[in-house]
């Protein structure tokens, strides 16, 4: 009966060891998976501020393009109206009043909408899901990019279409 107990003993310690030490290995994987997955949220979350950062300087700088065409437009609007064609200077400004004040409200939405897609963004749990959505919102405000400067650059031309009367005064 003496030789059982050490041999039970034995038995149990032996066995205990072989269903701990798997437990015990991935105790010691645990901390790399997490130092991995922190690495990987850290870097994603990089990658979100680094968006935000390069979409509020473009903000800032479509901001300051419209701007300027809004003061061109002031000028055109308190100088000297051509007094041949008054009513035709007075609709194209109206005219490009509006398509300014379309294309900041555009601006504003895109902003707006930006922002909501970098929360939702932020919120996903899924590393992969989550790079393919940021690059995805990359490319959606690169293109919207290329249309604001369009817009701009279309509304410019029909800032400088508009005849100025301090260039070509009217002949008498």
């Amino acid at each position: 009966m003496r030789t059982f107990y050490p041999a039970m003993f034995a038995a149990v310690a032996i066995s205990s060891w072989f269903l701990y030490a798997p437990v015990s290995s991935r105790a010691a994987a645990d901390p790399v998976q997490e130092f991995q997955k922190e690495q990987t949220e850290s870097r994603q979350q990089e990658q979100i501020n680094q968006t935000r950062q390069r979409e509020q300087l473009d903000q800032s700088q479509r901001d300051q393009e419209l701007n300027r065409a809004q003061q061109q437009l002031d000028q055109l609007k308190h100088r000297q109206p051509d007094l041949t064609q008054p009513e035709q200077n007075q609709q194209q400004n109206l005219r490009t009043q509006q398509q300014l004040d379309q294309l900041k409200n555009q601006q504003q939405l895109n902003r707006l909408k930006t922002e909501l897609e970098l929360n939702q963004i932020q919120r996903e749990q899924n590393p992969a899901r989550q790079k393919e959505q940021l690059r995805q919102l990359q490319i959606q405000q690169q293109m919207n990019l290329l249309k604001n400067q369009q817009q701009k650059l279309q509304l410019e031309q029909n800032l400088n279409r508009q005849p100025n009367p301090l260039l070509n005064p009217p002949r008498n």
